[in-house]
Order: C-alpha cells, then sequence, then structure tokens
C-alpha cells in the first residue's frame, strides 16, 4: 500500500491554558476525500492549520510526502467593498496572468461567467467556486477545503460536493474538507473524522453516523436522521474506535 500524502501523529496543541487539540491522529492517501466534522470551537481548523504547518503543534508530529503541492480554500474571504476588484484581477497574480489558464480553471468550477465580475458582486456559490479555482491553481496533490460550501443554499451545496467529488476523480488528487454540513456531506466523502478537541471517532460515513460518541456529540435527533440518510448511500460499515466527550473548548 503507498504511503499517505499526510499523515498527522498524535498530535497536541496547547496555547497558554487553552488545550486546543489532544493526540489527534489523522492521515489521507491520493484520490481519498477526508471530512474533519465537529461542533463550533473543536479545534477543526485549527487541526488544518497544523496539517498544513501554519501552526507548530505542543507534541507530536506531521509527515507530508516529499515535494507534496497543496491547494488551499479558507474559509472566508475579507475584502474591502469598495476596492475595485473582477475575478480575472483575483485570479491573475497567481496565475501570472495567464488568461487562458484564468478561462480553464473558472470553466472547471463551473463559473467562467463571472470572470469580468466584480469579486464583491458574487453570489455565496460563486465566491466558493472562485476561491476554489484559485485552490487548483498549483495542481494540488492534496486540496485543502476549510467549510467549502459556506454561505450556500441547500441546492449549491449539493452541487459544490458534487463539484469537489468530481475533481477528486478528475485530477486524483486527495481532498481534506472541514464542514458543519452533517448530512450532504454523507454523501460526499470516504472517511469521516469526528473532532471535539480530541478524536470522538472517525471511519467510513456510516459507521460514524452508527458510533455512540457521534451521538453524545450532536444529539439523538441527528444521529436518526443521518443514519436514514447514509443507508440510502449504500455505504460499507467500517469499524470506528471511540473515546470520552471532551468538555474543553477553543
Amino acid at each position: 500500500m503507498s504511503q499517505p500524502l499526510l499523515e498527522v501523529s498524535n498530535i497536541s496543541l496547547v496555547i497558554g491554558k487553552n488545550l486546543l487539540l489532544e493526540k489527534v491522529n489523522l492521515k489521507i492517501n491520493r484520490g481519498e476525500i477526508l471530512t474533519i466534522i465537529g461542533p463550533n470551537g473543536a479545534g477543526k481548523t485549527t487541526l488544518l492549520r497544523v496539517a498544513l504547518g501554519l501552526q507548530k503543534p505542543t507534541s507530536g508530529a506531521v509527515k507530508r510526502q516529499q515535494d507534496l503541492t497543496i491547494g488551499y480554500m479558507p474559509q472566508r474571504l475579507h475584502l474591502d467593498p469598495t476596492f475595485p476588484l473582477t475575478v480575472k484581477r483575483f485570479l491573475a497574480l497567481a496565475c501570472n496572468n495567464d488568461f487562458a489558464r484564468i478561462l480553464a480553471l473558472l470553466s472547471e468550477v463551473g463559473a467562467a461567467h463571472v470572470v469580468e465580475s466584480a469579486v464583491q458582486t458574487l453570489s455565496g456559490g460563486e465566491m466558493q467556486r472562485v476561491l476554489l479555482a484559485r485552490a487548483l491553481v498549483r495542481e494540488p496533490d492534496v486540496l485543502v477545503l476549510d467549510e467549502p460550501v459556506q454561505g450556500v443554499d441547500v441546492h449549491g451545496q449539493v452541487e459544490l460536493y458534487q463539484l469537489i467529488s468530481r475533481i477528486r476523480d478528475q485530477r486524483g488528487c486527495a481532498v481534506l474538507m472541514v464542514s458543519h454540513d452533517l448530512h450532504l456531506v454523507m454523501a460526499a466523502t470516504d472517511q469521516v473524522l469526528c473532532l471535539n478537541q480530541h478524536i470522538c471517532c472517525s471511519g467510513t460515513p456510516e459507521s460514524v453516523a452508527n458510533d455512540p460518541a457521534f451521538a453524545e456529540l450532536f444529539g439523538p435527533a441527528a444521529v436518526q436522521h443521518m443514519a436514514v440518510y447514509v443507508h440510502d448511500q449504500n455505504h460499507h460499515h467500517d469499524l470506528c474506535t471511540t473515546c470520552d466527550r471532551s468538555t474543553v473548548n477553543d
């Protein structure tokens, strides 16, 4: 079996008196979609920052394959509403002003029609597609997406998850994703890691939905809805490691 593209081993992070991550393990292989879920303050974005090398852990190790290329899509982009910036200009620096490349990337994500539009006028779905196009500029081995469907309606969320799956299939890259969405994400991922400072459970979507730790974290109503949903997706069962819920906040 090939080595993981990215592996986080026994990571803990303490800042001041706050325990942000505790003995977290994660690995992702080429062609795999791994989604991190958990409540607000669970450390999801912090874990991404550690995996990307933007935050040094207190203990543990991060191992990346040599010459690994990572594309990152942030949770949100803050722009001055008075600053004149078109989509083409926004992507130009990343693409070395290669207009053909810009159009190709926007076409891949279904957003070629906004190339001359002001970034500030884009809808939520259009903005997320533009950010996704920018994350693809470097032809990444691992595509890291922090809340990629944020600010998008349910129909647009379905389309974006389908787009992410197509990109994985066509490019053969891995996708490491953070999501608050507990329903749609189960049809859009291969593996789930449920985080609340430490790993509460992990495995296939179905195994996580059936895990007691998942019920403890999100409540019985979410589990009931999820169980029906993932069984409809015909996922295979897998083992899931559980642990007690942490009460420490970010």
